[in-house]
């Protein structure tokens, strides 16, 4: 029996395996939190229903200690999952000796040290759900939309778009490179199924330690024949429609277990605003406004809130420090007001970041010279403006990929789009109409001083039968962090890879 599925054994008797997450002893009576990967469920101990034996075994049981217990499903809306076990009897299958992630702050570093144990934690169990529910949910979208589930190889032979990306390896004595995107083979696959999508690993060797990289990460890259940017568009907002809707139906508890205010998530069912390059940089400037908000404004706005919370704080907190101090409480209050310092410390250090990094978008925001492409810092001041992702296209041609067609309108822009999350979190998605011309495909390739001879297949595909064709990449990881609302990449994979780690 899982404990998924306990709401079916009302008033039966059950056996369930897992790991004890939590215990706390009163008189006579054990409570265990236990685990088993689908949920968690209460179960209660005593030398009553279990028998003085059963009681020992309980009291001896220490965190994430594996066990089998058995007992009455007993409906109570109050715990976790609605239902808790009455135990008559616990058997321990495995010892857990001296568990190293306590019930206590970790650093960061300890806890991804210790990454195949966090794992194992309420909020990163969470996380993981929410993952599964998203991959499942893509997979489902295009597999319903008429797409085909095809493969592009991890190893290429050539570094088409220079070394400093790249990882190099060894291919039978020849040199060769893991994959940055399946792309290039999902417009030969295209040619041939009409509409494609991939879904692997891809690799950037970039030494970059920012939130939002990774080194090694999830793709999901579809080519469409017969489609113009626009389009494109429709599917990039269908997709994403989809993959939201799952989430706000399938992980309510997980959503409320990470503590996600679902209300950015439900706007994001909306359409999704369409802005060119131009307007963009006007909009991140402060020289157009969004709905009556304007960037710079709103951002000298929030830093004086900061200020101000951060004053607040520190009152607050030497208050309750010097009435526990003062040594008048009972232990109830002083709990309490402990509880309460705890919570004003860490919101501290979060307004401590924004108001180190709030002068910085600011100063950003107003020297953006046209023609750049987006950092970090730009794509956080636009999106604040807004409660859902937006659509970026229309691009300065020489900041996108040589092989992206150009706007026939203004050929000073390619039909690129990069779709921006929302609260800050920036690109998720970034596709484009592609190059159909081989002629001015070559005249790309050799403006991008890549190897040609790496690119005759490519061209092939121009020469017999070129259709308008478009496609996009999906940052898997980058979704998750945005729809968890979680402040690094690296809570988003079971085992990241990024610059400076490599283990477990």
């Amino acid at each position: 029996m899982y404990i998924q599925d306990l709401h079916t054994t009302e008033g039966q008797k059950v056996n369930l395996n897992g790991w004890v997450a939590n215990k706390r002893e009163g008189k006579g009576i054990v409570f265990i939190i236990l685990r088993d990967g689908t949920g968690y469920c209460q179960c209660i101990v005593t030398a009553e229903s279990a028998g003085e034996d059963g009681l020992a075994t309980a009291q001896s049981l220490s965190l994430e200690s594996s066990i089998t217990i058995s007992g009455l499903v007993v409906k109570d809306e109050k715990q976790i999952g609605g239902f808790e076990l009455h135990a008559n009897a616990v058997q321990v299958v495995g010892k857990s000796e001296n568990y190293p992630i306590a019930k206590k702050e970790h650093g960061i570093e300890f806890l991804m040290d210790q990454r195949h144990l966090w794992l194992r934690s309420t909020r990163q169990w969470a996380i993981m759900k929410i993952r599964n529910t998203i991959i499942y949910s893509i997979h489902k979208y295009f597999q319903d939309n008429g797409f085909i589930l095809m493969d592009s190889p991890i190893f290429t032979g050539n570094a088409v778009e220079g070394t400093s990306t790249l990882f190099e390896t060894d291919f039978y004595g020849e040199p060769a490179y893991l994959s940055q995107s399946g792309q290039l083979y999902g417009e030969a696959m295209a040619m041939a199924m009409g509409r494609i999508y991939t879904f692997g690993p891809t690799f950037r060797a970039e030494k970059s330690k920012t939130r939002r990289h990774l080194s090694e990460f999830w793709m999901i890259e579809p080519e469409m024949a017969f489609c113009d940017i626009f389009q494109n568009m429709d599917v990039i907002e269908g997709m994403m429609h989809a993959i939201i809707t799952d989430v706000l139906d399938k992980c309510q508890k997980e959503l409320e277990i990470i503590g996600r205010d679902t209300t950015t998530l439900k706007s994001s069912l909306n359409k999704y605003p369409r802005i060119t390059y131009d307007e963009a940089v006007r909009i991140i400037k402060g020289e157009q406004d969004v709905n009556g908000q304007n960037s710079i404004k709103s951002l000298e706005d929030e830093l004086a809130r900061v200020l101000a919370r951060l004053i607040e704080i520190d009152a607050d907190v030497a208050d309750r420090t010097a009435k526990i101090a003062a040594g008048n409480m009972k232990k109830g209050e002083i709990n309490f007001n402990q509880s309460k310092i705890d919570a004003m410390k860490q919101e501290r250090a979060d307004l401590e970041e924004d108001e180190r990094n709030i002068p910085q978008w600011i100063a950003s925001a107003r020297n953006f010279e046209y023609g750049n492409d987006f950092g970090g810092s730009d794509e956080t001041v636009i999106t604040r403006l807004f409660d859902s992702p937006i659509m970026v296209y229309d691009w300065p041609h020489e900041v996108k990929a040589f092989y992206l067609n150009r706007n026939p309108e203004d050929t000073r822009f390619a039909r690129g789009v990069d779709v921006l999350a929302p609260e800050g979190y920036g690109e998720i998605v970034g596709g484009g109409e592609r190059e159909t011309d081989e002629a001015a495909l070559v005249s790309k390739i050799n403006e991008h001083k890549l190897p040609m001879e790496a690119f005759e297949w490519y061209l092939d595909l121009r020469r017999y039968g070129s259709v308008p064709h478009s496609g996009f990449g999906l940052g898997l990881e980058r979704m998750v962090t945005w729809v968890c609302k979680l402040k690094h990449v690296r809570e988003s994979i079971p085992f990241p890879r990024m610059y400076g780690r490599l283990k477990p």
